[in-house]
Protein backbone atom coordinates (compact mmCIF):
# COMPACT_ATOMS: atom_id res chain seq x y z
CA UNK A 1 0.00 0.00 0.00
CA UNK A 2 1.10 3.09 -0.83
CA UNK A 3 1.59 5.60 1.92
CA UNK A 4 -0.26 8.37 -0.32
CA UNK A 5 -3.39 5.91 0.26
CA UNK A 6 -3.05 6.05 3.73
CA UNK A 7 -6.02 8.04 5.62
CA UNK A 8 -4.98 10.73 8.46
CA UNK A 9 -8.10 9.84 10.19
CA UNK A 10 -6.59 6.38 11.04
CA UNK A 11 -3.98 8.15 13.48
CA UNK A 12 -6.04 7.15 16.74
CA UNK A 13 -6.36 11.20 18.59
CA UNK A 14 -7.95 10.18 22.32
CA UNK A 15 -9.93 12.82 23.30
CA UNK A 16 -9.36 12.29 27.14
CA UNK A 17 -5.92 13.80 26.45
CA UNK A 18 -7.43 16.78 25.38
CA UNK A 19 -6.36 20.39 27.22
CA UNK A 20 -8.97 22.57 26.59
CA UNK A 21 -7.56 26.19 27.27
CA UNK A 22 -9.63 28.51 29.90
CA UNK A 23 -11.15 31.11 27.54
CA UNK A 24 -14.74 32.03 27.28
CA UNK A 25 -14.69 31.60 23.40
CA UNK A 26 -12.91 29.42 20.83
CA UNK A 27 -13.50 29.47 17.14
CA UNK A 28 -14.34 26.84 14.67
CA UNK A 29 -10.49 26.88 13.48
CA UNK A 30 -9.33 26.29 17.22
CA UNK A 31 -11.93 23.93 18.08
CA UNK A 32 -10.97 22.08 14.73
CA UNK A 33 -7.81 22.03 15.91
CA UNK A 34 -8.39 20.70 19.56
CA UNK A 35 -10.62 18.04 18.58
CA UNK A 36 -8.47 17.20 15.25
CA UNK A 37 -11.93 17.59 13.30
CA UNK A 38 -12.37 19.23 10.00
CA UNK A 39 -14.16 22.76 10.69
CA UNK A 40 -16.73 21.23 7.93
CA UNK A 41 -17.56 18.05 10.57
CA UNK A 42 -17.69 20.27 12.74
CA UNK A 43 -20.65 22.39 11.12
CA UNK A 44 -22.14 19.36 10.43
CA UNK A 45 -22.66 18.12 14.44
CA UNK A 46 -23.99 21.46 14.83
CA UNK A 47 -27.24 20.28 12.37
CA UNK A 48 -27.09 17.07 14.42
CA UNK A 49 -26.44 17.33 17.68
CA UNK A 50 -28.33 20.18 19.68
CA UNK A 51 -25.91 19.94 22.13
CA UNK A 52 -23.51 21.88 20.05
CA UNK A 53 -24.78 25.58 19.68
CA UNK A 54 -22.08 28.09 19.17
CA UNK A 55 -22.91 31.45 19.06
CA UNK A 56 -22.48 33.77 15.50
CA UNK A 57 -20.45 36.85 16.56
CA UNK A 58 -21.14 40.11 14.65
CA UNK A 59 -18.98 38.89 11.91
CA UNK A 60 -20.84 35.81 11.15
CA UNK A 61 -17.85 33.83 12.91
CA UNK A 62 -18.91 30.64 14.87
CA UNK A 63 -17.65 31.15 18.41
CA UNK A 64 -17.81 28.30 20.79
CA UNK A 65 -17.96 27.73 24.40
CA UNK A 66 -16.12 25.55 26.73
CA UNK A 67 -19.10 23.62 27.20
CA UNK A 68 -19.65 23.10 23.20
CA UNK A 69 -15.99 22.12 22.95
CA UNK A 70 -16.64 19.69 25.59
CA UNK A 71 -19.42 18.03 23.75
CA UNK A 72 -17.75 17.91 20.55
CA UNK A 73 -15.25 15.76 22.23
CA UNK A 74 -18.10 13.58 23.93
CA UNK A 75 -19.52 13.04 20.25
CA UNK A 76 -16.06 12.39 18.62
CA UNK A 77 -16.09 9.66 21.68
CA UNK A 78 -19.15 8.55 20.85
CA UNK A 79 -18.82 8.28 17.24
CA UNK A 80 -15.29 6.72 16.84
CA UNK A 81 -14.38 5.12 19.75
CA UNK A 82 -17.39 3.19 20.56
CA UNK A 83 -18.75 2.58 17.34
CA UNK A 84 -22.31 4.56 17.91
CA UNK A 85 -24.02 6.16 15.16
CA UNK A 86 -25.21 9.73 14.60
CA UNK A 87 -28.76 8.42 15.42
CA UNK A 88 -27.28 6.29 18.54
CA UNK A 89 -25.02 8.86 19.76
CA UNK A 90 -27.71 11.75 19.85
CA UNK A 91 -30.24 8.88 21.48
CA UNK A 92 -27.50 8.14 24.23
CA UNK A 93 -27.14 11.59 24.85
CA UNK A 94 -29.95 12.48 24.97
CA UNK A 95 -30.49 9.66 27.61
CA UNK A 96 -27.19 11.08 30.00
CA UNK A 97 -28.96 14.00 29.85
CA UNK A 98 -32.29 12.44 31.50
CA UNK A 99 -30.24 10.68 34.06
CA UNK A 100 -28.85 13.90 35.39
CA UNK A 101 -32.11 15.80 35.36
CA UNK A 102 -33.62 12.65 37.50
CA UNK A 103 -30.63 13.34 40.39
CA UNK A 104 -32.13 13.25 43.86
CA UNK A 105 -32.97 16.25 46.04
CA UNK A 106 -30.63 17.28 48.75
CA UNK A 107 -32.08 16.16 51.46
CA UNK A 108 -33.12 18.91 53.74
CA UNK A 109 -33.87 18.53 57.52
CA UNK A 110 -37.11 18.93 58.28
CA UNK A 111 -38.03 21.92 60.73
CA UNK A 112 -40.02 21.04 63.72
CA UNK A 113 -42.96 23.42 64.94
CA UNK A 114 -41.61 23.83 68.25
CA UNK A 115 -38.19 25.07 66.60
CA UNK A 116 -40.93 27.84 64.52
CA UNK A 117 -42.57 28.89 67.19
CA UNK A 118 -40.51 31.55 68.21
CA UNK A 119 -39.62 32.71 65.13
CA UNK A 120 -43.27 32.99 64.12
CA UNK A 121 -44.11 35.14 67.38
CA UNK A 122 -41.45 37.38 66.85
CA UNK A 123 -42.65 37.80 63.06
CA UNK A 124 -45.95 38.74 64.74
CA UNK A 125 -44.42 41.27 67.56
CA UNK A 126 -42.75 43.06 64.40
CA UNK A 127 -46.28 43.03 62.08
CA UNK A 128 -47.72 44.75 65.31
CA UNK A 129 -45.18 47.29 65.38
CA UNK A 130 -45.83 48.12 62.01
CA UNK A 131 -48.87 48.04 61.29
CA UNK A 132 -50.99 51.13 61.85
CA UNK A 133 -52.79 51.81 64.90
CA UNK A 134 -56.69 52.49 64.75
Amino acid sequence: MSPRLKSVAAKPHPSDDVMIPEKLYFRIGEVSELCHLPPYVLRFWETEFPQIKPVKGSTGQRMYRKKDVENVLRIKTLLYQQGFTIAGARQHLREEIKTDKRQPALPFPAAVAADLKPIRQGLREILTLLSPRH
